[in-house]
């Protein structure tokens, strides 16, 4: 996620739109050619509706965007349940799970409230790493020593399979009566919307928006840049590559950046920023646990925060 204005922003996107523009500018100097100097009256023409396929265009990129961006944002505020049910879920299981009053007992129960707050911290890891099409072991390996890596290389979906090893060993804890009913009741409910956070990003990051709607956008745009100069040259003469570019690129970069909204998990500088979110929530939940050697906070890189 691009968080300040230090990253050359409208480098990045010259470059991300070359192409078109190199193609754009030709264009316009090939009608200016054509107009000016070969005198082929019929390549320009002020008649040209540009304003009224302009506004046209305009709203279709509008919703277009608008679309996208609520995409991202509906991605980032699925991230922000899961970072609230982690603090929640880890908490219950500090505050609820009680031993009997045997040492042995009040041991072992101390290292399953550990276990279970280290395994939903690599669980939030392994699903920034699968929805962005990464290593989930890589990231989570660390945090699970006891654990065969080459096992957990074998899963398709890591972060079920730890979510589904948390409640193993809940529902272990229930027969040996450290957990009541209501208290496992009440975490289960926190897993379930965990679950539920799940399922919205792997929807999100499975369901690509309508491929059709893009393709036809993109052609309209790019008819219109063509349209550009024809429109303009009349009245703007040798100027005309320098106002119809201009503005072709502002269209172009509109649709780009519609673009780039559409897919939050593609590991991008556009994408919700997954790792800051998991690292804040493995401090906190670490920080739960009386640990004092955290990791640090993510910090963005070129004015990128990933």
């Amino acid at each position: 996620m691009i968080v300040s204005l230090k990253i050359p922003q409208l480098t990045t996107m010259i470059r991300g739109l070359g192409l078109s523009l190199l193609v754009l500018l030709g264009w316009d100097f090939a009608i200016v050619l054509g107009y000016k100097v070969i005198h082929w009256g019929w390549v320009g023409s002020r008649n040209v509706p540009l304003a009224f396929y302009g506004v046209a265009i305009g709203i279709v990129v509008s919703f277009w965007n608008s679309s996208a961006y609520a995409r991202w944002w509906e991605a980032r505020t699925l991230w922000g349940a899961i970072v609230n049910k982690s603090r929640t879920l880890a908490r219950q299981v500090l505050t609820t799970i009680s031993p009997e009053a045997t040492a042995i007992e009040q041991a072992e129960v101390a290292a399953l409230q550990r276990q279970l707050v280290l395994y939903q911290v690599a669980y939030v890891h392994a699903l920034r790493q699968q929805l962005r099409g990464l290593d989930p072991v890589a990231a989570v390996a660390h945090l699970l020593p006891h654990e065969d890596s080459a096992k957990l290389a074998r899963e398709k979906n890591l972060a079920l399979t730890l979510q589904c090893r948390m409640s193993a060993m809940l529902v272990a804890a229930c027969e040996r009566g450290w957990l009541g009913q209501w208290e496992w009741q009440a975490i289960d409910d926190s897993m379930a919307d965990l679950m539920d956070a799940q399922g919205g990003v792997e929807r999100i990051k499975n369901t690509p928006m309508p491929k059709q709607f893009n393709l036809f956008l993109r052609l309209f745009v790019h008819i219109y840049c063509l349209m550009l100069p024809v429109g303009l040259v009349e009245t703007m003469g040798w100027f005309t590559p320098l106002g119809s570019t201009l503005v072709g690129f502002m269209f172009l970069a509109l649709e780009k950046i519609g673009n780039d909204l559409e897919n939050p998990f593609e590991n991008t500088i556009f994408d919700v920023p997954m790792t800051a979110i998991a690292t804040t929530i493995e401090i906190n939940l670490r920080q739960l646990l009386g640990e004092t050697e955290l990791p640090p906070p993510e910090q963005p890189v070129r004015g990128v925060l990933w």
